[in-house]
Formats: structure tokens, C-alpha cells, sequence
């Protein structure tokens, strides 16, 4: 696509905006259309494929895969008595088709349609570098305004590991596009990109083994949930080891080698295929930063207040660029507070990141909202903490999968919910109304006042907040 913009200089500098967006994802369109809310004329620059990671290599490939593996998987695998589904076949290159179609899809629905229907947008495609904190070069061309958003989101972390690049492996972006199931697959990392790939691929057939560096998977969720969640997956058959150190990798015959160090003792693990899911890194090289003197943290992310302002007070900074959480739904949300703050001076909205919620999309999943235990503790918190097992919860027996916990942490003397931590079946859903609980303040109390359907998964909130002050195992339904 050409480079298009309109020569005006009323107020807009003179490139005919008042705001140029760095990146294409889902924190620069959501600046962009909070932006030209406010009556502004925006530009987005972007040099790759709009949609950013979350459409194209992230939320919507990656959950969709995983779903089509519960299915093919859980079709040989139910508790329901008569019901005989064993034979099973797998087309994995339509599974590919068919997810590529969705994201196609959705980039024109969610994205391209938005930019044809809003005037006020301008799509340039390219690559920003800054000259200076009122200019970028985008090609041959030049342009400047008085206001900018970065929001050119992350990408995958490689660690140094000796041999690694003399091997051909995968990252989460090429992992989502393989023409056909491996053997085996080697993941090194254990945080929920590395566990969503390992059951993906367990699923659909793959001899999947995991190599964590830290002492225990997901290691910033509760012990009990990384605990309980590693039995789960090595149930299904994927092979977890924790405390690695990697030393090496190299390739033999077609075969990658992970040479690693494991209780002081070295060990080869050896598999078709390696994926590297070590975290991510802000996309800020190449931008020129230094010359608008951004400054970035010792992570390479963008340093940024509450009003998403950079160290330049006229360049602002949304998404997985500066750093975590790196949630779609956290940029998406910190986009619109930079264009409000950017266009609208003396609004100073602030991003509040105290009550996010975030989700791991493995079967059960994991959800998680507001303090953890040892975190309230360590803020001076008077905490009392209850878990109980998922059997307890009726709608997990009737689904007759009754994997999972709940843990609920109260500050003691108020009974005020600070956090919540689930692992179970659709625990993504589940977490919306702990959220609001703990955003609110809510009491435990107030939780058990409010009627829920029955049966339904999302009762285990309720049945927590109950376990504070009865024995829920002793209740017959609906009790109070």
C-alpha cells in the first residue's frame, strides 16, 4: 500500500496528523479509534501483517488449535458410559487451513473493514524510525506531528543457549504453521505459550517433552495450581522436568539434541522437533528511540507512567512494547488511555493494572485474579486462605470432569476478597465475576448473597466463599 496523507498544518504539523501510531495490533487500533473519537486525524505505520500478535499468531490461532485438540483428543478419552468414539482420523493440514481462514477472516472483519469505514485513519505501510520526538522516517518519506503511540507490540525471546543457531527450531509463530504433526517435540519453557503448545501437540499425537529452568511450571501462579496442573498434563502423557539448566542444543540425523544439566548431572533429551518458548522481548529495535531520547527499562521495554507517557511527554507508549503483562486485552485498554491522554491534555487518565485477570488456555485451564497469597502477605495483608477440590463443585461431576481447585485469598478481619486463583474446566470464564469481586472490594459475604444458577462452573465461586465459614462438602444443593 502507498504511503497516503493529507498536507495540512493547521494545528497537525505537517503531515496532516495529529497522531502517528507505530504498529498495527490491537493497542494501536484501539488508539487509533479512541483518537479519531476525540476528533482527531490519525496514521498507523506498519511494516508487517496487520492484526498484530494476538489475531495472527497468538489468542485466536492458538486457542482455536487447541480446542480442535480437546476435541480429537477427548473423543477417545470421556467418562461417559456408552458412548464409543475411538475411531478417529486426523486431517491436521485442513486444521491449519481452516484456523488460517479464521484469522483471515477476522483481520478483515476486526481490522481492515474498521480502516475502510473510518476517514479519519490513515493505513501506511512500512517501517517507523524516529529522527526526532516531532518526526519518523517511513521509507523515502518523512512525517511530523506533534504527538505519537508506540505500540509496536513483542516478539519471541531466544535465549543464548551454545549451538542453538546452528539448528533449525520453532518459535510460537512457526509452530502454529507446521504442515503436519511431529513425532516428538522438545519445548523449552514452562510458562503458559510453552504448556498451551505442549497439550496442542500431545493432543493431536506428539511425544512432547518440556524443559523448565525454574523450579516448577507457570511459577507465577499459586504452588497448589502449578502443582496440580503439571499432574494433569503428565497424566495425558506429557513429560514435564523442572530445575533444568540448558547447556547445549545441536542437530544429529534429523534429530535435535537438548543437552541440559539436571541435579548436577547431564542428560541428552532428543526429538524431531525443538520449540522455543522462552517469554518475549518488546519489539523497540530499529525505532531510532535513542534519537527522540525514549528511554527503555534493562528489559528493553519502553518505560512508561500511569498515563502511558514515555520520558518524552509528547510520545506515548501502549501494549506488549512496554513490557508486562502482556495481555491483548491490557493493550487494548492502555492504547485507549494513550489517545486520550494524547489528544485530550488535561484528561489524565490513568491504567490501573491492580485487577487484570489473565488466563492459560491448557485443559483445565488456569485463571487468575488479584493477589496471591505470599504477595498479600508480603504487602502487609492479614490473610486466610481456603482451596478445596473441584469434586465438591456439582456441575464438574455432571460434565464428569472434575479436575481442578479454587483458592481464595480474604484479608482476615474484613473478610474482602484480594484475590483468586482457579485451575478447572473453562476457568477463563470463570474469573470474570472474581474479578469484578475484587475490583470492588467485595466481601465474602456479598458473594454468598448473590443466587447463582445451578449447576454451573461458575458456582465454585460462591462454594470458596462458603468454605470460609462451613463445610461445603457437608451441603445439599444450593444450600446457604
Amino acid at each position: 500500500m502507498a504511503i497516503e496523507y493529507v498536507c495540512e498544518t493547521s494545528g497537525k504539523g505537517n503531515s496532516g496528523f495529529n497522531l502517528i501510531i507505530l504498529g498495527g495490533g490491537s493497542a494501536a487500533f484501539a488508539s487509533a479509534i479512541k483518537a479519531t473519537e476525540l476528533g482527531a486525524r490519525v496514521a498507523i505505520v506498519e511494516e508487517g501483517v496487520i492484526g498484530g500478535t494476538c489475531l495472527n499468531r497468538g489468542c485466536i490461532p492458538t486457542k482455536n488449535l487447541l480446542r480442535a485438540g480437546e476435541i480429537y483428543y477427548g473423543s477417545g478419552k470421556h467418562n461417559f458410559a456408552g458412548i464409543n468414539l475411538k475411531s478417529k482420523r486426523l486431517n491436521f493440514s485442513a486444521l491449519i487451513e481452516q484456523k488460517d481462514k479464521l484469522v483471515k477472516d477476522l483481520r478483515k472483519a476486526k481490522y481492515l473493514d474498521i480502516l475502510k469505514a473510518n476517514p479519519n485513519i490513515k493505513f501506511i505501510k512500512g517501517r517507523g524510525e524516529f529522527l526526532s520526538d516531532k518526526e519518523i522516517k517511513v521509507g523515502k518519506d518523512i512525517l511530523k506531528t506533534e504527538k505519537f503511540i508506540i505500540a509496536t507490540g513483542a516478539s519471541p525471546s531466544i535465549l543464548p543457549i551454545e549451538g542453538l543457531d546452528k539448528v533449525e527450531y520453532l518459535t510460537s509463530t512457526e509452530a502454529l504453521d507446521l504442515k503436519k504433526v511431529p513425532k516428538s517435540m522438545i519445548i523449552l519453557g514452562g510458562r503458559f505459550v510453552a504448556l498451551e503448545f505442549a497439550q496442542m501437540y500431545s493432543h493431536f499425537g506428539t511425544k512432547v517433552t518440556v524443559l523448565q529452568r525454574s523450579n516448577r511450571i507457570i511459577p507465577d501462579d499459586e504452588e497448589e495450581i502449578s502443582a496440580a496442573l503439571q499432574k494433569f498434563l503428565e497424566d495425558e502423557g506429557i513429560r514435564i522436568i523442572t530445575g533444568v539448566k540448558l547447556l547445549s542444543v545441536k542437530e544429529t540425523n534429523g534429530m535435535k539434541i537438548v543437552t541440559c544439566e539436571i541435579d548436577g548431572k547431564r542428560k541428552d533429551f532428543k526429538s524431531e522437533s525443538l520449540l522455543v518458548a522462552t517469554g518475549r522481548r518488546p519489539n523497540t529495535k530499529g525505532l531510532g528511540l535513542e534519537k527522540a531520547q525514549v528511554k527503555l527499562n534493562d528489559k528493553g521495554a519502553i518505560i512508561v507512567d500511569d498515563e502511558m507517557r514515555t520520558s518524552v511527554t509528547n510520545i506515548f507508549a501502549a501494549g506488549d512494547v512496554t513490557g508486562e503483562p502482556m495481555l491483548v486485552t491490557v493493550a487494548a485498554h492502555q492504547g485507549a488511555v494513550a489517545a486520550q491522554n494524547a489528544i485530550d491534555d488535561c484528561c489524565h487518565r490513568k491504567v490501573n493494572l491492580s485487577f487484570v485477570p489473565h488466563a492459560i488456555f491448557t485443559y483445565p485451564q488456569v485463571a487468575s485474579v488479584g493477589l496471591k497469597e505470599k504477595e498479600a502477605i508480603d504487602k502487609g495483608y492479614k490473610v486466610k486462605i481456603r482451596a478445596f477440590d473441584f469434586h465438591l463443585v456439582p456441575k464438574a461431576a455432571v460434565i464428569r470432569d472434575t479436575r481442578g481447585l479454587i483458592k481464595m485469598v480474604v484479608e482476615d478481619g474484613t473478610d474482602i476478597i484480594l484475590g483468586v486463583h482457579i485451575l478447572s474446566p473453562e476457568a477463563g470464564d470463570i474469573i470474570h465475576e472474581a474479578t469484578v469481586a475484587v475490583q470492588k472490594r467485595m466481601t465474602i459475604q456479598e458473594i454468598i448473597d448473590t443466587i447463582h444458577v445451578y449447576p454451573t462452573l461458575s458456582e465454585s465461586i460462591k462454594m470458596a466463599a462458603q468454605s470460609f465459614l462451613k463445610d461445603v462438602s457437608k451441603f445439599s444443593c444450593c444450600a446457604e
